[in-house]
């Protein structure tokens, strides 16, 4: 990690953690070197999570003028700027709620130009500015639901080009916006964030893990070929029984295997082994299932012709070819499943036959690789900044698709650690992990390990995909903080016992930022 001279020591205290692990933690420090890198972004747009987001749906946006003291743009005086002004590309994008709350006014509002205040619980108010129109549905007294449109970006009032002043105050008083919501697990990178999906759509999470965001099973495409003359069959309850076990397992719509086990062998009606040698419910070929086969129904082993097992190892197969990196690593997990588009094409048909369902899993697209070691690391500040913030959430409960302040899962965590020093980051463990190997980080080996490196193994999904990730806290102790799971939830822990599992890394974060001129 850069420093300029010998060793720098960062000195972390943790306030009641146990097993005397308050220490003072030795970064080891290595030459001064270039300037920070700008963040390699992955594709597409970052899911909707939490009870706060951005206020644009789908769009790229700008910083134009931030929060606090400023020359006024009109005036050239010094004045203050009580809120946070941005921009769409292109501009004239609408605007929407940032939480749910109540309309409290809505309609022309002196400098402010025309204005939608929304009251939210906490004493907390929003005001969206300076907008060319307000949609016809938002009158005083309505209640609107996070990401509802509010109006369109304009500007009207004292404004000097088409933008969105963004303001919150809480208990009257302006308070910071972009503080304020990374505070609440958001992030005004600029960066598309997709939209906020209703409560009574809401997918049921599974018990471990992370999770809370999701993409729909892409649709069936052309050309297809049994589904043409054979249509989808009943599922038997036993089989569909294991679809959906397994499916929640490993966090896929059960229709997917299901559409699997259709195409292959109509839920187990054909039992023969294939011309090609594949065999079981879900013809696994035998060196695949040597690699991938898991044990379905935990009677200790793992076999190709048990039905538990071969559904238990499509979905585990599934993962590890791909299946949660977007609605395209959908369609190539299957096509690696069985190389032929039309083949792809009758899974998909037959699962939108059974109903379709969300991959609960990020739909951003990063392509993965081997990381930049040419990058240099990250800096001893920016490392005991992120340490910082994370030993700060010492006690707070382990919840599932949290994102703050009071609650976490394992890569919220991480990724609002990474967020206090410019850096913004996919949202879950497997994302993260390959958006550092798409060029922000670099994998160092176990014994290299560095405070502030970046731990991730396999967990809830199977051995095959990454489920977990946390920060390493003092590599000569193997001690860490994350949050860990439900039962025990943030906290200093251990990555002692983890070293054997099928997946164990560990990556160094590189000198990287969101602007490099102002992290």
């Amino acid at each position: 990690m850069k420093g300029a001279l010998g060793l720098l020591a960062v000195l972390l205290v943790l306030a009641g953690v146990p097993l005397g692990l308050a220490v003072v933690v030795t970064v080891i420090a290595t030459p001064a070197l270039a300037e920070q890198h700008r963040v390699t972004s992955c594709a597409g747009t970052i899911p909707a999570t939490g009870d706060w987001r951005v206020p644009y749906v789908d769009t790229t946006y700008e910083h134009r003028s931030g929060f606090g003291p400023r020359i006024d743009p009109e005036t050239g005086l010094p004045g203050e700027h009580t809120g946070l002004d941005l921009g769409s590309v292109p501009s004239g994008a609408p605007i929407v709620a940032a939480a749910a709350g109540l309309v409290v006014d809505a309609g022309p509002n002196g400098g402010y130009g025309t204005t939608v205040d929304v009251q939210h619980a906490g004493g907390i108010l929003t005001r969206y500015a300076h907008l060319d129109s307000i949609d016809p549905a938002v009158t005083v007294g309505d209640q609107v639901a996070i990401g509802q449109v509010l109006g369109v970006e304009g500007t009207t009032g004292r404004s000097t080009g088409i933008h969105l002043h963004l303001e919150v105050r809480l208990d009257g008083k302006p308070v910071d916006p972009v503080t304020f919501l990374a505070d609440r697990g958001v992030m005004l990178s600029g960066t598309p964030v997709g939209p906020s999906i209703p409560e009574d759509q809401a997918p049921d999470l599974p018990g471990g893990g992370e999770g809370g965001i999701g993409f729909a099973l892409p649709p069936a495409g052309e050309p297809r070929q049994a589904s043409l003359t054979n249509p989808a069959q009943p599922v038997p309850a036993r089989v569909q029984d294991l679809y959906e076990t397994a499916a929640a397992e490993y966090n896929l719509p059960w229709t997917l295997l299901g559409g699997i086990g259709m195409a292959e062998t109509a839920h187990g009606a054909t039992t023969a082994t294939s011309t090609a040698g594949a065999q079981g419910l879900m013809q696994f070929m035998p060196a695949t299932f040597a690699t991938y086969g898991v044990d379905g129904d935990g009677d200790g082993m793992a076999q190709i012709t048990n039905d538990a097992d071969s559904v238990h190892s499509a979905a585990n197969y599934l993962r590890a070819l791909g299946a949660a990196d977007g609605p395209d690593g959908v369609r190539e997990a299957l096509f690696g499943y069985n190389r032929a588009d039309w083949y792809v094409n009758d899974v998909l048909h037959y699962a939108h036959a059974y109903g379709g369902g969300l991959v609960l899993a990020e739909p951003a697209d990063c392509p993965g690789g081997t990381g930049d070691p040419d990058l240099p690391p990250i800096t001893d500040e920016r490392v005991a900044t992120m340490l910082e913030f994370a030993l700060d959430q010492q006690g707070d409960a382990y919840v599932l698709g949290a994102t703050g302040p009071d609650a976490w899962d394992c890569s919220s965590l991480t990724q609002q650690a990474m967020a206090r020093v410019g850096i913004t980051s996919p949202r879950t463990a497997q994302a993260q992990r390959d958006w550092l190997a798409a060029g922000n980080g670099y994998q160092v080996p176990v014994d290299q390990a560095q405070p502030g490196d970046l731990f991730f193994f396999d967990s809830y999904l199977g051995p095959n995909t990454i489920g977990h990730v946390g920060f390493v806290l003092d590599p000569a102790t193997q001690s860490t903080f994350e949050a860990a799971n439900p039962s025990l939830g943030v906290g200093a822990f251990s990555y002692a016992d983890d070293l054997n599992r099928n997946i164990f890394q560990i990556w160094r974060l590189g000198d990287v930022a969101d602007d490099p001129a102002n992290p």
